[in-house]
């Protein structure tokens, strides 16, 4: 059986390197570990870089390298197919766009108000509901 495949909002990857023990940090391990296919694009490793490298998060120049670097060598990048205008917020829209080029099964994000419920083949879902998915025996 093939590996469910993800798209994580920059929220969630922010969120996993300042709340290590929450539930975004473990879908990010997920993604990191291979248990899930990783899928971004260019525009969002650039948005991941330039949004955790913000001063008010206070994350170390080398943490933050090697936190990359991982990314980088554990996702599998890809292009989208189309410019999207879908979401409410239209610099979501990239991510909706990843999610269409790589059949994705998930987009996890914390705001789902600014997606639709579910983009083609993707369903759009917070940290917990995928864990409860992929996980349904753990106690989160």
């Amino acid at each position: 059986m093939a590996k469910p495949s993800v798209v994580l909002d920059t929220n969630v990857v922010v969120s996993a390197h300042l709340a290590p023990q929450g539930l975004e940090r473990r879908v990010l391990d997920l993604a990191l570990a291979g248990e899930v296919r990783f899928c971004v694009s260019a525009e969002i490793l650039y948005e991941y870089e330039e949004v955790l490298a913000r001063p008010k998060f206070s994350i170390l120049s080398h943490r933050l390298a090697a936190s990359l670097a991982l990314i980088r060598s554990r996702s599998v990048v890809l292009v989208a197919r189309r410019r999207l205008d879908v979401a409410t917020d239209p610099g979501d829209n990239k991510f909706l766009e990843c999610a269409e080029a790589a059949d994705a099964d998930y987009l996890v994000t914390g705001n789902q108000r600014h997606f639709p419920k579910r983009w083609r083949l993707t369903r759009i879902v917070n940290a917990r509901q995928l864990i409860e998915e992929l996980i349904p025996n753990l106690d989160v």
